[in-house]
């Protein structure tokens, strides 16, 4: 029997992910095999959980999104807003983790 190759990785799935988000919350969820993932402003939660099971290699049982808005600013007297972000918190499957640390 030929060994299975595995699956190209298409181009789309690094466009919906953009960083994972290193804080001491998303540390402490990860305990919980959740992981948390800046994503695009546009990405649904199919197309989140097919990126994250495309490029990690994982199952992904649940996937909560929120839009963390920007907060107005001062600099050098004016204000500015800064960019609304939004953020995906992926729930993995038993047994199973990513490790954000290393690079894809």
């Amino acid at each position: 029997m030929a060994k299975q190759q595995k699956k190209a990785i298409e181009a789309r799935h690094y466009n919906v992910i953009v960083a994972p988000v290193i804080t001491e919350k998303s540390t402490m969820l990860s305990e919980h095999n959740a992981v948390v993932f800046k994503v695009t402003g546009d990405a649904t939660k199919p197309a989140i959980k097919e990126a994250v099971e495309a490029l990690f290699d994982v199952s992904v049982t649940k996937v909560n999104t929120m839009v963390v808005k920007g907060k107005v600013k001062r600099w050098k007297g004016k204000p500015y807003r800064r960019s609304d972000v939004k953020k995906a918190v992926v729930t993995l499957a038993e047994g199973q983790s990513i490790d954000v640390t290393t690079g894809i």
